[in-house]
């Protein structure tokens, strides 16, 4: 039963509805409580009023003249209690009543309750000595009483006039007020609570949604998403939970072809070596021509390592480390390292006469693998351009080679991973196709983009193109766009 309950408790739309509810029945319960007791306080205000308001008639009355002789009343007490009773009568569940001499002297004659009950009172009442508002209880019920003291003419009290009202009719009208709008907030509540419990289901339906789409995916099928309808901050939850879908479906359709192509690659100098060492029997010596392919299998797996380790790291925050580089002889200690490459007429050209942000070793690294796959794609003579240029608010490095060019057929896939590109580039060479991925990375790393054009004349051109935030002036203006011939 206990974990039932906690089940229940566990789901959102409980939580939020009792917490509605519970905060909607406070309220309700507050008000209504508020509301008796300020109809209460009214109500004895009005019976305060109309109390005084007795009191100020009979007090008009005492200043005034005795009809009956013309006359002003003077100290004669007994004419005024018995003008003002005739005169007036008292209103429902009210008591006029006059005291002289410490004895009731006269009551109204609708009085609802026996005089007899209140002797208690009468001697409080006969006694004051200046005006008295209080309230008692009586075997009527509760009493409201305003008594106020008759003196004569030497200023001696004589007697006391005494107003009082039993609201005990009042207040049950009030009581039954306080009841219809507890009933009605009762309604209120339930009709609340049927309709906040739609709403809640409506609003937390993408949630819903949310955890059934989570529980039916695996890494098996990440085609599953959620539908979502409308607008706010759930709706953009669900959006951004299927964006999310898409980065992880295709994080690991990415996964399993890297695995592919890099079992396919590793396979290779594997089974080279493996074949190679099978035929070597145990007591024979390591042949000299043997131990040279296994090294140099080894070394391009090495190669192959680290490059994948370089395009796994490139979506890391710390893969570039920029600092200020002068980028005419950033350029011409590139053409210095490529010449060591091939035997080619290799120029460079620059008007990049600035100083940028960037990770030398990354862009060394990215620019020489270019210059290396254009090396590889152009004959022995054949002309192959180092470049760099600023162009408007963005810094282009590139390599322009004469070769056989690209075909549209493989100016996409050449880009990526153990990619190369068909019979038009295909040349006898080592490469595990990773070169190009390399570059395109550590251009995305500095916020920029791997291009390709065609070369005027024949060949491609490959371009890394990094936007320039605050480009600065280099320190010399000694470089010029100059050819640079192979010695």
């Amino acid at each position: 039963m206990a974990t039932r309950w906690s089940w229940i408790w566990s789901s959102a739309r409980v939580r939020v509805l009792v917490g509605a509810l519970v905060l909607l029945a406070a309220t309700i319960a507050v008000s209504i409580l508020v509301d008796r007791a300020v109809l209460l306080a009214r109500l004895d205000d009005r019976i305060d009023g109309e109390l005084a308001q007795e009191i100020d008639e009979f007090r008009r009355l005492v200043d005034g003249v005795d009809p009956s002789t013309g006359e002003p009343f003077g100290s004669d007490l007994d004419a005024i209690f018995d003008t003002f009773l005739d005169r007036n009568v008292p209103g429902e569940d009210e008591i006029f009543l006059a005291i002289l001499n410490g004895v009731p002297y006269s009551r109204s004659a609708n009085a609802p309750y026996p005089i007899e009950d209140l002797d208690p009172l009468v001697e409080i009442w006969a006694t004051s000595v200046a005006p008295a508002l209080r309230t008692d209880d009586t075997p009527g019920g509760r009493l409201r009483s305003l008594a106020v003291p008759v003196f004569d003419v030497d200023g001696q009290p004589r007697g006391t006039f005494v107003v009082a009202r039993f609201p005990a009719g009042e207040r049950a009208e009030v009581d039954e007020a306080v009841r219809v709008a507890a009933t009605v907030g009762t309604v209120s509540f339930l009709i609340a609570a049927m309709v906040a419990w739609a709403i809640a289901g409506r609003v937390l339906s993408p949630l819903r949604k949310l955890a059934d789409a989570t529980a039916e995916i695996d890494e098996r099928d990440l085609t599953h998403r959620i539908d979502v309808n409308g607008t706010g901050e759930l709706a953009e939850l669900g959006h951004r939970f299927n964006a999310m879908l898409d980065r992880v479906e295709a994080a690991f359709a990415t996964q399993r072809e890297f695995l592919g192509d890099a079992g396919h690659e590793l396979r290779t100098p594997i089974t080279v070596l493996q074949g190679h060492i099978e035929l070597i029997q145990p007591d024979d010596p390591l042949p000299a021509d043997t131990r040279a392919l296994a090294l140099d299998e080894l070394d391009r797996m090495s190669r192959i390592v680290e490059d994948l380790v370089t395009i796994a790291t490139s979506e890391r925050p710390d893969f570039i480390t920029a600092s200020p580089i002068d980028v005419a002889d950033l350029t011409h200690d590139i053409v210095d390292k490529a010449r060591a490459l091939a035997p080619r007429d290799w120029r460079v050209e620059t008007n990049a006469v600035l100083v940028a942000d960037l990770d030398r070793q990354r862009i060394i690294q990215a620019w020489m693998n270019l210059a290396r796959n254009a090396a590889q794609h152009t004959a022995d003579g054949g002309t192959i351009t180092i470049f760099s240029r600023q162009r408007q608010h963005r810094l282009e490095l590139g390599v322009a080679d004469t070769g056989e060019g690209v075909g549209d057929a493989d100016r996409l896939r050449i880009f990526e991973r153990f990619s190369r590109g068909s019979s038009a580039r295909r040349t006898d060479t080592d490469g595990a196709g990773l070169g190009l991925a390399i570059a395109n990375a550590i251009a995305a790393a500095h916020g920029g983009s791997l291009q390709l054009q065609d070369t005027p004349g024949g060949g491609a051109t490959f371009t890394i193109s990094i936007p320039l935030d605050h480009p600065s002036p280099a320190a010399t203006d000694q470089h010029k766009d100059t050819p640079w011939p192979e010695s």
